[in-house]
C-alpha cells in the first residue's frame, strides 16, 4: 500500500548485549527497521555503569548523525529505536528510548505498539504523585515498575507487564541485563538472534538480524519475556493467559518482505495472498498486472502468476523524496502522492489493468492513482485488495483509531469502486488472508488478529472502548449483528 493518508507504522526496537560495538550495530539494526518509523529514532548505551543517550526527530540518518554517533562509542550494551507516533505528540520529549537515572539504578526503555489502559493508568498514577514528562503511552510502564514492592527489578517488571494493557513489545536496558517482552497475545512481534562472539540481539524483525549476518535464536511468543546478560540467555513468561492472535497487518503491510514472522516469510506470505485473491476475484478482461509500490508487489507477483497474466511495472516510485504523510496538511499529502509514484505511460496506456494493493484504508490515494493511471491511457482498472475490508478501526499500534478516517466503515466495495474512480473492487476474504498466512495456531483465526476486518479485539479496548462503540457506523452495526458471538443474550455489544 502507499496511502499517505492510510496505515503508517508503529515503531521498531532493537537490543544488543555485551558487543563492544554495540552503538554501530544497533544504527543499523535501526536502519533496517526505518520502515516501522520515520518521524524520530534514540539510541541508549551502557557500559554497566555510565548511561547515555542520543536522539533526534526525523529518519534516523537526520536524528542520530556522525556527531551524536561519536558520543556513543566504546559501550557494550544498546537499545535502540525508531518511532512512529501511535500514542502522544511528536516532540523531541516523547522520542525513545527514554533514559531514566535513579538513585540505585539507571533504566533505558523503549516500546512497540500501544497500551490501550495507558490513560487511566497515567491518572491513577498521577494521582498517586507520578509526574510524566512526556505524552507518550511507555512512561507509564516506568512508573509501574518503580512503584512496585516486589523484590527485585525483574519481578517487578513482570508484576507491571500482567497490568499493562494492549499489543506491545518492550527493550530495556539496565546494567544486569537486557529485557525484551511481549504482550500476552503477542500483537507484535520480538524475536532474539546471535553473534558469533556470544552477543545476542532482539529485534522487532528478523531482517535486523538478518542485515548483520547474524543467527536467528527464536521468537518472543505471547506472554513471554526474555532477560540476556553475562550469564546467556533465559525466557520466561510472566501470565498464564495467552492467546496468540499476531496482528495480520504484520504480514499484509507493516514487516519488511525478507522478515520471517512465527517461521512464515512476509514476501511468501503476501505472494500466496495474491494467487488466492486471484481465485476469489478473478479479473476476466484484463491484459496486465501491476502494484503499488512497495508492500504490494509480491502479492501482485502472486496475482499475475495465478491468472497467467503479464505483471508489470506500471507505477514507478521515487525513492529520494521524503515521506509525505508527515506533511503538515491534506492538500501536501495528497499532492504527494503524484511526487512520490508516477505512471509508466507506454506500459500502461490502452490496457486493461489489475492494480494490486495491500488494503484501501481511507480511499484517497487509491482515488487518485486510479486517475494517474487512466490519465495516462488505461482502460479499465480493476482494484484488487490483498486483505478483507478494512472495517474497523485498531487500537494496537497503528494510527487508525476512529471509524470516521475508514471509507469501509461507511461504503460498500460497490460504492467505494464508484468513489475512486476504479471499473471494479474485490477484496480477499478472511479466510483466504488467513489461508495464506497458515499459522495453523490452535486459537481464534489460527493465531491472527484480524481486529480492523472483523470487529474483534483480542486484547479488548479499555480506554477506547466509549468511543469505539459510541461511533459505530450502521455498516459497522450490520457487520456485527452478523457475527452473534460479538453479542451478550440482551444484545448489547461485547469487545
Amino acid at each position: 500500500m502507499y496511502d499517505f493518508n492510510g496505515l503508517n507504522e508503529e515503531c521498531g526496537v532493537f537490543g544488543i548485549w555485551n558487543h563492544p560495538e554495540s552503538a554501530q550495530l544497533t544504527y543499523m539494526g535501526l536502519h533496517s527497521l526505518q520502515h516501522r518509523g520515520q518521524e524520530g529514532a534514540g539510541i541508549v548505551c551502557s557500559d554497566g555503569n555510565e548511561f547515555v543517550s542520543e536522539r533526534g526527530l526525523g529518519l534516523l540518518t537526520d536524528a542520530i548523525n556522525k556527531t551524536k554517533m561519536s558520543h556513543l562509542q566504546d559501550y557494550q550494551y544498546a537499545i535502540g529505536h525508531v518511532r512512529y507516533a501511535t500514542s502522544g505528540n511528536k516532540g523531541i520529549e516523547n522520542i525513545q528510548p527514554f533514559l531514566y537515572h535513579f538513585y540505585d539504578m539507571s533504566v533505558g526503555v523503549c516500546h512497540n505498539g500501544n497500551l490501550i489502559n495507558a490513560q487511566s493508568l497515567r491518572q491513577e498514577l498521577e494521582h498517586q504523585g507520578a509526574i510524566f514528562h512526556s505524552s507518550s503511552d511507555t512512561e507509564v510502564i516506568m512508573h509501574l515498575i518503580r512503584r512496585s514492592k516486589q523484590p527485585t527489578f525483574e519481578e517487578a517488571l513482570k508484576e507491571s507487564l500482567r497490568i499493562i494493557k494492549g499489543g506491545f513489545t518492550f527493550a530495556i536496558l539496565t546494567k544486569e541485563g537486557l529485557y525484551g517482552a511481549v504482550d500476552p497475545n503477542a500483537i507484535r512481534p520480538l524475536v532474539v538472534g546471535q553473534m558469533p562472539n556470544g552477543a545476542y540481539i532482539i529485534a522487532s524483525e528478523t531482517c535486523a538480524i538478518d542485515v548483520l549476518g547474524e543467527e536467528f535464536v527464536r521468537d518472543i511468543h505471547a506472554g513471554e519475556y526474555v532477560v540476556i546478560n553475562d550469564e546467556g540467555i533465559r525466557v520466561e513468561s510472566y501470565t498464564e493467559h495467552t492467546n496468540t492472535a499476531i496482528s495480520a497487518m504484520e504480514y499484509i503491510y507493516f514487516a519488511r518482505p525478507d522478515s520471517t514472522i512465527a517461521g512464515k516469510n512476509v514476501h511468501a506470505v503476501r505472494k500466496a495472498s495474491g494467487k488466492r485473491l486471484a481465485q476469489e476475484s478473478p479479473a476476466e478482461t484484463a491484459d496486465m498486472v501491476i502494484g503499488v509500490p512497495n508492500s504490494s508487489l509480491s502479492a501482485a507477483s502472486g496475482y499475475a502468476e495465478e491468472m497467467k497474466l503479464p505483471y508489470e511495472m506500471g507505477l514507478v516510485k521515487n525513492q529520494y523524496v521524503a515521506r509525505t504523510f508527515i506533511q503538515p496538511t491534506q492538500e501536501l499529502r495528497e499532492q504527494g502522492v503524484r511526487t512520490k509514484l508516477s505512471p509508466v505511460k507506454d506500459i500502461v496506456h490502452g490496457k486493461n489493468i489489475v492494480l494490486v494493493d495491500d488494503s484501501i484504508v481511507r480511499g484517497t490515494t487509491s482515488k487518485r492513482i486510479v486517475r494517474m493511471l487512466k490519465e495516462a491511457g488505461a482502460k479499465e482498472i480493476h482494484v484488487r485488495i490483498a486483505s478483507p475490508e478494512f472495517m474497523f478501526p485498531s487500537f494496537y499500534g497503528i494510527d487508525v483509531s476512529t471509524t470516521a478516517e475508514l471509507i469501509s466503515a461507511n461504503k460498500s466495495p460497490e460504492e467505494i469502486c464508484e468513489h475512486i474512480g476504479a471499473d471494479s473492487v474485490a477484496y480477499l476474504s478472511v479466510d483466504g488472508l488467513i489461508d495464506s498466512i497458515g499459522l495453523d495456531v490452535d486459537s481464534p483465526y489460527s493465531g491472527l488478529c484480524v481486529e480492523s476486518f472483523t470487529g474483534d479485539y483480542p486484547a479488548g479496548l479499555y480506554d477506547y472502548e466509549a468511543d469505539y462503540k459510541a461511533n459505530l457506523s450502521e455498516r459497522q452495526k450490520a457487520y456485527l449483528a452478523q457475527n452473534k458471538q460479538y453479542f451478550d443474550s440482551e444484545g448489547n455489544l461485547n469487545v
